[in-house]
């Protein structure tokens, strides 16, 4: 299954297709700036009925060197299989569109871009043949951005440096600084930022602070994350409430009850159990013809 966070670090490209362009300077490429960017279909399927697919891919126009293809693969962690589908992409790519293609691999730890930047030849070493040399961006080089001022500049660059220090102690920083950022941007620019952030850092610790400060600085936007930060505060103030009159009816709460009641995040169910908790004979009794 796909992750959020595999979704959100090559979806960026696919939202601002100049973030290439900007990323490069910190990857050590000097690539053209381009004069036009076109998201593509990302099946490479042929008639051979294995599917194949790049997780992103762009088509940019530049003045100097005329157009080419990037394909943006994220890469949670090392995969022996990796390498021959990214070089079959790229000669695919090739031959289809007739167009030098290139790849990025964005990553969140250390391992795994170390990993994704090798050298891999399909031949043995003295009959290389073709050789596959992805660009990796990752917390190894993407910007620490901890200034307001900096990463309102640019939104899409400090998201994707918040992406990949996801797992690094100074995300915190990082997190409550885009926050920052944020305050004065128009919804329909933060909306996507906020929620590529939340994507991007999946199920780290991290995500938790994310939302936090999406509910206190950020109130007023009515992205999916925000409202999704203001069901589940209903949800344990429901949840609250129901253990509440449990316990000041007498009745003993088990471990078992207690955490269906904590566990459960729709506040429509939770009313109906509260509503029952004011006259079930036990607690178990809230649950009734469910």
């Amino acid at each position: 299954m796909v992750s959020s966070s595999h979704e959100a670090m090559h979806r960026i490209f696919r939202h601002d297709p100049g973030l290439f362009s900007r990323v490069s300077g910190f990857l050590g490429i000097d690539v053209p700036r381009p004069i036009g960017a076109t998201a593509l279909p990302t099946d490479l399927t042929e008639t051979d009925p294995v599917e194949r697919r790049v997780d992103t891919l762009l088509r940019f126009e530049t003045a100097e060197q005329g157009p080419f293809l990037l394909a943006v693969e994220a890469q949670g962690k090392r995969d022996p299989d990796k390498p021959a589908s990214w070089a079959y992409y790229v000669a695919y790519l090739w031959t289809k569109y007739r167009l030098p293609a290139a790849l990025l691999v964005v990553c969140q730890d250390h391992t795994t871009a170390k990993w994704a930047q090798r050298a891999v030849s399909s031949g043995p070493p003295q009959l290389p043949t073709l050789t596959l040399r992805p660009v990796v961006a990752g917390p190894h080089n993407m910007p620490v951005i901890t200034d307001p001022e900096e990463a309102r500049a640019d939104l899409a660059l400090a998201s994707l440096a918040a992406i990949t220090h996801a797992a690094e102690p100074v995300i915190n920083e990082i997190l409550k600084t885009l926050s920052t950022a944020l305050r004065d941007a128009p919804e329909d620019v933060a909306d996507p930022i906020i929620e590529f952030t939340a994507q991007g850092l999946g199920n780290r610790p991290a995500n938790r602070l994310w939302r936090n400060l999406v509910a206190v600085d950020l109130s007023f936007y009515k992205s999916y994350i925000s409202e999704e930060i203001r069901d589940e505060g209903r949800a344990q103030r429901g949840a609250e409430d129901i253990l509440i009159v449990l316990e000041q009816r007498g009745l003993d709460v088990s471990d078992d009850v207690r955490g269906r009641i904590t566990a459960c995040g729709d506040p429509e169910v939770l009313r109906h159990w509260l509503a029952r908790a004011v006259t079930a004979p036990t607690a178990e009794a809230i649950f009734e013809d469910e």
